[in-house]
C-alpha cells in the first residue's frame, strides 16, 4: 500500500513538473488574474529556435556572418582592430587595416570611426560572444601582427 502511494506522490510530482516546462513566450501569453492580458506573436521559425543550443565549434567564419547578417538590436559584439590618435597616420592605418580585412573576409561588416582624438577599426554587427571569439580567434591567426590591439567589445558600447 505505502509502495502504491509513493509511486503516486511520484507520478503527480513528474507530471507537475513536465507540464510546468513552459517558453518563455507559453508563460507571457498564459493569463495570469489581476496581470492583463499579453498576447505575444511570432515567426514559427523564432518558436522553433527558443531554447536551442547548438556546438558551433565548427563553424566557420561565413557561418558566423549568416547569423549576423541581419541588424542586431544594439548592434551586437564588436571586434576593435585598430584604435590610434595620431590624425593623419592613425586613419591611413585604419583604412589599411581595413582593406586587408576585407580582402581576406569579404563577409565581415568593418567600421572606421572617429571619435576625438581617436581612429577606431572595428568589425561590426555579431550576434554571439562565441561568435565574436570565433572570428577574434581567426583574424589573429590571419593577421598575427594585428593581435595585440584586438579585443572583443560588449554590445551597447
Amino acid at each position: 500500500m505505502k509502495k502504491g502511494l509513493y509511486l503516486f506522490f511520484t507520478f503527480c510530482l513528474f507530471a507537475t513538473y513536465t507540464y510546468a516546462q513552459k517558453t518563455i513566450v507559453e508563460d507571457i501569453n498564459t493569463a495570469k488574474w489581476g496581470q492583463g492580458d499579453v498576447k505575444v506573436m511570432q515567426d514559427e521559425t523564432i518558436q522553433n529556435r527558443i531554447a536551442i543550443r547548438y556546438d558551433n565549434s565548427e563553424d566557420s567564419i561565413e557561418d558566423v556572418q549568416i547569423r549576423s547578417s541581419s541588424p542586431i538590436k544594439g548592434g551586437g559584439y564588436k571586434i576593435q582592430i585598430f584604435m590610434g590618435n595620431d590624425q593623419q597616420q592613425s586613419k591611413r592605418e585604419a583604412e589599411s587595416k581595413q582593406a586587408q580585412i576585407k580582402n581576406a573576409y569579404p563577409e565581415l561588416q568593418t567600421s572606421i570611426a572617429f571619435n576625438s582624438p581617436f581612429w577606431r577599426l572595428r568589425v561590426i554587427n555579431i550576434a554571439t560572444k562565441e561568435d565574436a571569439q570565433l572570428i577574434l580567434t581567426e583574424l589573429k591567426k590571419q593577421f598575427p601582427s594585428f593581435g595585440k590591439e584586438m579585443y572583443i567589445i560588449p554590445p551597447n558600447r
